[in-house]
């Protein structure tokens, strides 16, 4: 019987880097976390169709949303949905261990190999310290060399570069068609929200290796998938991708 286990990848980060802010081009840290709904929408899902999961992050720290994902506007002013999405998360608190992450480092090669799947939801906070992680790029190693189903999106991809940090030190996603959060949209928000430069997920994966698919013409979401991976570009594409990602594991 196929397992019924995902991992879901979290940041410890609170914030992320902001560079070239003001007259004396100051380095700031800004204010972030996950995305509320790119986390909530696939587990919902995932919870739904009978599957465990086990939250992990580098140092096991409880994950800090980030505030922009919890505005009524970051919902359309759907006051339920953005509600029911809280609860869920309170609910992860109460029986899913959320609040007390697992360590990267403390989960074994033998136990990666029980997961069915993996994902990465997005929001600002994996700029900070998912990139250059060698634990999550063993982590993520295992998956692609087992060709299991790996979902991520907006900024999630990012922790991708992880692998360039393990094992052979080669990035393992090198020609692969991923889709994140687009450099335009990012440029949109540095003028918009942020006032400061902010590093490009997009950019980051194409100078690796990836080849990007850019999502940002649809308002549905953009998913594109290749071999054993989906990943989607923003908030728009989160139940998109948690369905796809159920149907690639019950595909195994």
């Amino acid at each position: 019987m196929a397992s019924k286990k995902v991992l879901i990848i979290m940041s410890d980060a609170a914030s992320f880097p902001l560079y070239n802010v003001g007259a004396e081009g100051k380095t700031i840290q800004q204010p972030s976390g996950y995305f509320l709904m790119e986390l909530a929408k696939p587990l919902s899902r995932l919870l739904e169709d009978g599957y465990e999961v086990t939250f992990a992050s580098p140092e096991g720290k409880e994950p800090t949303p980030d505030p922009l994902s919890l505005s009524l506007a970051a919902f359309a002013g759907n006051f339920y949905e953005r509600q029911r999405e809280l609860d869920l998360i309170e609910r992860m608190k109460r029986e899913n261990g959320f609040s007390h992450p697992r360590k990267f480092s403390e989960i074994s090669d033998a136990e990666l190999a029980t997961y069915a799947g993996v994902f990465i939801p997005g929001g600002h906070a994996p700029l900070s310290d998912l990139g250059d992680n060698p634990e999550l790029g063993r982590i993520l190693n295992h998956f692609h060399a087992s060709q299991k189903p790996t979902a991520a999106l907006c900024h999630g991809p990012y922790a991708f570069l992880s692998t360039k940090y393990a094992g052979d030190k080669e990035f393992a996603y090198k020609g692969y068609k991923l889709t994140s959060w687009s450099d335009a949209e990012e440029k949109f928000m540095e003028t918009a929200v942020f006032r400061g430069e902010v590093t490009k997920v997009a950019s980051a994966l194409t100078e690796a290796g990836a080849e990007m698919v850019e999502g940002i013409a649809t308002a549905l979401g953009k998913i594109t998938e290749d071999r054993e991976v989906v990943t989607a570009d923003n908030p728009m594409g989160a139940d998109s991708l948690g369905r796809r990602f159920i149907e690639k594991m019950k595909g195994q």
